[in-house]
Protein backbone atom coordinates (compact mmCIF):
# COMPACT_ATOMS: atom_id res chain seq x y z
CA UNK A 1 0.00 0.00 0.00
CA UNK A 2 1.34 3.12 -1.35
CA UNK A 3 1.50 5.91 1.75
CA UNK A 4 1.74 8.93 -0.43
CA UNK A 5 -0.87 10.24 -2.90
CA UNK A 6 -0.53 11.61 -5.80
CA UNK A 7 -0.36 14.79 -7.38
CA UNK A 8 -3.07 13.47 -9.65
CA UNK A 9 -5.32 12.44 -7.07
CA UNK A 10 -4.74 15.72 -5.29
CA UNK A 11 -5.75 17.83 -8.29
CA UNK A 12 -8.38 15.76 -8.64
CA UNK A 13 -9.78 16.83 -5.30
CA UNK A 14 -8.64 20.01 -5.26
CA UNK A 15 -10.58 20.74 -8.91
CA UNK A 16 -13.77 18.68 -8.51
CA UNK A 17 -14.83 18.07 -4.73
CA UNK A 18 -18.12 18.06 -4.47
CA UNK A 19 -17.80 19.30 -0.44
CA UNK A 20 -15.49 21.83 -0.43
CA UNK A 21 -16.87 23.30 -3.62
CA UNK A 22 -20.44 23.23 -1.95
CA UNK A 23 -18.72 24.13 1.36
CA UNK A 24 -17.31 27.56 -0.53
CA UNK A 25 -20.40 28.39 -2.06
CA UNK A 26 -22.41 28.39 1.49
CA UNK A 27 -19.78 30.53 2.68
CA UNK A 28 -19.99 33.36 -0.35
CA UNK A 29 -23.67 33.18 -0.45
CA UNK A 30 -23.74 33.39 3.59
CA UNK A 31 -21.47 36.00 3.44
CA UNK A 32 -23.19 37.96 0.94
CA UNK A 33 -26.73 37.46 3.63
CA UNK A 34 -24.83 38.58 6.48
CA UNK A 35 -23.48 41.55 5.40
CA UNK A 36 -26.72 42.79 4.31
CA UNK A 37 -28.44 41.92 7.51
CA UNK A 38 -25.61 43.58 9.32
CA UNK A 39 -26.79 46.83 9.82
CA UNK A 40 -30.15 45.29 11.86
CA UNK A 41 -27.66 43.02 13.71
CA UNK A 42 -28.54 39.72 12.51
CA UNK A 43 -27.32 36.90 11.07
CA UNK A 44 -28.80 34.77 8.30
CA UNK A 45 -28.77 31.75 9.98
CA UNK A 46 -30.56 34.03 12.89
CA UNK A 47 -33.04 35.71 10.64
CA UNK A 48 -33.69 32.36 8.81
CA UNK A 49 -34.51 30.93 12.62
CA UNK A 50 -36.78 33.72 13.44
CA UNK A 51 -38.77 33.56 10.10
CA UNK A 52 -39.32 29.24 10.68
CA UNK A 53 -40.51 30.03 14.43
CA UNK A 54 -43.11 33.26 13.08
CA UNK A 55 -44.07 30.16 10.91
CA UNK A 56 -44.81 27.85 13.56
CA UNK A 57 -41.96 25.87 13.21
CA UNK A 58 -41.84 22.46 14.65
CA UNK A 59 -41.83 22.25 19.24
CA UNK A 60 -38.58 20.40 19.30
CA UNK A 61 -35.60 21.31 19.23
CA UNK A 62 -34.40 18.35 17.27
CA UNK A 63 -37.06 18.21 14.56
CA UNK A 64 -36.29 22.19 14.42
CA UNK A 65 -32.44 21.36 13.74
CA UNK A 66 -33.53 18.92 11.37
CA UNK A 67 -36.23 21.34 9.41
CA UNK A 68 -33.70 23.92 9.15
CA UNK A 69 -30.49 21.35 8.25
CA UNK A 70 -28.67 23.25 11.38
CA UNK A 71 -25.96 21.04 14.21
CA UNK A 72 -28.43 20.85 16.61
CA UNK A 73 -26.07 22.93 19.25
CA UNK A 74 -25.73 25.90 16.56
CA UNK A 75 -29.54 26.22 17.14
CA UNK A 76 -29.76 26.31 20.84
CA UNK A 77 -26.75 28.33 20.75
CA UNK A 78 -28.84 30.60 18.34
CA UNK A 79 -31.81 30.33 20.36
CA UNK A 80 -30.45 31.14 23.50
CA UNK A 81 -29.16 34.58 21.68
CA UNK A 82 -32.86 35.67 20.33
CA UNK A 83 -34.19 34.95 23.99
CA UNK A 84 -31.57 36.90 25.31
CA UNK A 85 -32.19 39.76 22.87
CA UNK A 86 -36.31 39.32 23.80
CA UNK A 87 -36.87 38.38 20.23
CA UNK A 88 -38.17 34.85 20.95
CA UNK A 89 -40.05 33.47 24.21
CA UNK A 90 -39.67 29.70 24.77
CA UNK A 91 -42.49 27.64 26.90
CA UNK A 92 -42.08 25.88 29.34
CA UNK A 93 -41.31 22.29 28.62
CA UNK A 94 -43.67 19.50 27.69
CA UNK A 95 -44.06 16.09 26.59
CA UNK A 96 -40.50 14.31 25.41
CA UNK A 97 -38.98 17.96 26.51
CA UNK A 98 -40.83 19.82 23.77
CA UNK A 99 -41.03 24.11 24.10
CA UNK A 100 -43.09 26.11 22.36
CA UNK A 101 -41.39 29.25 21.53
CA UNK A 102 -42.47 32.37 19.87
CA UNK A 103 -41.16 35.82 18.20
CA UNK A 104 -41.83 38.62 20.63
CA UNK A 105 -43.36 41.63 19.62
CA UNK A 106 -39.21 42.91 19.82
CA UNK A 107 -38.94 39.83 17.41
CA UNK A 108 -41.42 40.55 14.83
CA UNK A 109 -40.23 44.22 14.59
CA UNK A 110 -37.12 42.86 13.96
CA UNK A 111 -38.02 41.07 11.29
CA UNK A 112 -39.90 44.03 9.78
CA UNK A 113 -36.40 45.67 9.94
CA UNK A 114 -34.28 42.91 8.43
CA UNK A 115 -36.94 42.27 5.72
CA UNK A 116 -35.33 45.10 3.10
CA UNK A 117 -31.82 43.89 3.81
CA UNK A 118 -33.07 40.30 3.12
CA UNK A 119 -34.70 41.27 -0.15
CA UNK A 120 -31.52 43.24 -1.58
CA UNK A 121 -29.32 40.25 -0.79
CA UNK A 122 -31.99 37.97 -2.20
CA UNK A 123 -31.83 40.03 -5.16
CA UNK A 124 -28.21 39.88 -5.13
CA UNK A 125 -28.15 36.14 -5.31
CA UNK A 126 -30.50 36.05 -8.23
CA UNK A 127 -28.76 38.63 -10.20
CA UNK A 128 -25.27 36.92 -9.47
CA UNK A 129 -26.95 33.75 -10.80
CA UNK A 130 -29.11 35.24 -13.77
CA UNK A 131 -30.89 32.75 -15.73
CA UNK A 132 -29.67 29.82 -13.95
CA UNK A 133 -31.40 30.22 -10.69
CA UNK A 134 -34.15 28.51 -11.48
CA UNK A 135 -32.18 24.98 -12.25
CA UNK A 136 -29.82 26.13 -9.18
CA UNK A 137 -32.77 25.73 -6.87
CA UNK A 138 -34.21 23.18 -8.06
CA UNK A 139 -30.69 21.29 -7.93
CA UNK A 140 -30.18 22.15 -4.65
CA UNK A 141 -33.94 21.06 -3.14
CA UNK A 142 -33.26 17.67 -5.04
CA UNK A 143 -29.45 17.50 -2.91
CA UNK A 144 -31.45 18.31 0.23
CA UNK A 145 -34.21 15.50 -0.78
CA UNK A 146 -31.97 13.37 -1.24
CA UNK A 147 -30.13 13.58 2.09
Amino acid sequence: MDDEISNEALDLVAGECICRRARMVARTVTRVFDDALRPCGLRITQFTLLVAIGKGAPDSISLLAEWLAMERTTLVRNLQLLEKEGLIERGPEGGRRAKATRLTQAGRQRLAEAFPYWEQAQKTMHQRLGDEWQLTQSTLDKLVRSG
